[in-house]
Formats: structure tokens, sequence, C-alpha cells
């Protein structure tokens, strides 16, 4: 509900009894087009990932889908996880080797504090941002207090998602 209200949508519910529930999420569309400068470009959306490798850990389908799209628009390569436990496991399979983690904080399993903490012992100098519908003071005192990191609220865009990166890869 969060995360629809911050985006300006509401939610629809239809309910009949013996017939079931319907629910329906309706959010705003962004127009990439108006934003465009005069070359077509869209304001901070140039390729900008060559050679990056970036893990994406997010337990909401469309959320990840649309993050790993955006990245991988950018010319980033992504790995994608769906819970902390699933990120350990693509790490393992990929050498350890990413150059930025955006992990979700909240997620079954195990969530983002704690699999940065455990990404850490094996890197103590991996980038990690992190995106919630929740304000970073609600987790970050999970975290030891000089424990470096970067905080996207959601919703985002694109636009943001790939600056923010891109600033990270570049810090």
């Amino acid at each position: 509900l969060g995360f629809v209200q911050q985006s300006n949508g509401h939610i629809e519910i239809d309910s009949e009894t013996g017939h079931g529930t319907t629910v329906t999420i309706r959010l705003p569309r962004i127009n990439a087009a108006s934003q465009a400068d005069e070359t077509g470009e869209v304001a901070g959306l140039a390729a900008t990932g060559r050679e990056k490798t970036v893990l994406l850990v997010e337990d909401e389908d469309a959320v990840r889908r649309f993050a790993v799209a955006a990245l991988k628009s950018k010319g980033y390569e992504v790995l994608q996880a769906c819970d902390g436990v699933e990120a350990m496991e693509v790490m393992a399979a990929h050498g350890n080797k990413v150059d930025i983690v955006v992990s979700d904080v909240i997620m079954p399993e195990m969530d983002g504090p704690t699999l940065m903490k455990e990404l850490r012992k094996i890197d103590p100098k991996l980038k990690f941002i992190f995106v919630s519908g929740y304000p970073d003071d609600a987790f970050k005192n999970n975290l030891d207090p000089d424990a470096a990191f970067s905080f996207l609220p959601k919703p985002y865009n694109l636009a943001q998602l790939a600056a923010m990166v891109k600033e990270q890869i570049a810090a």
C-alpha cells in the first residue's frame, strides 16, 4: 500500500460474496519522451554500464523485472535474485565478482542488511545500494554505525536507479 501511495497511485477493490475479489492497482504512467532532449536521450539515461556487473536483489517480481530491464538498457550485466539466500548462491556461482549490489531491505529468508553483512565478509569493499519503501532509519540501526551504503527510496524511476548505480560504481 505504501508503494502505491508514494507513486500517486490508487487501489480499487471489487468484492462479491461467492464470486471472489479483484484488486486493481493503478499507477501513473511516466512519459519518458517528454523528458528527452534534442538527441532523444532522456536526461541521465545514456548507456553507462559497459563491463560492470550489478547484482539486483528484489523479492517483488514486477519491481525486479523493471530494475533488471532498466539496468540492462544502460549496458550493465545484471545478475538477479529474489532474496538474500539466492543472492549468496548467485554470487558464489559468479566467483563473488560483482561491482555493486542493489538490494531491497525487507525480504523473506534473508533481508538486505544481513545480506550486506554476509557479502562484506567475502569482499569488505563491496558497494551496496539499498532500495525500500521505508525510510533508511527503519533499518540502518541493524547495521554497524560505520557501514557504508547508499539508499534509494521506492518508488524510483529508471533515471534515478541508473544515476545512483553509476555514481556509486564511480565512487
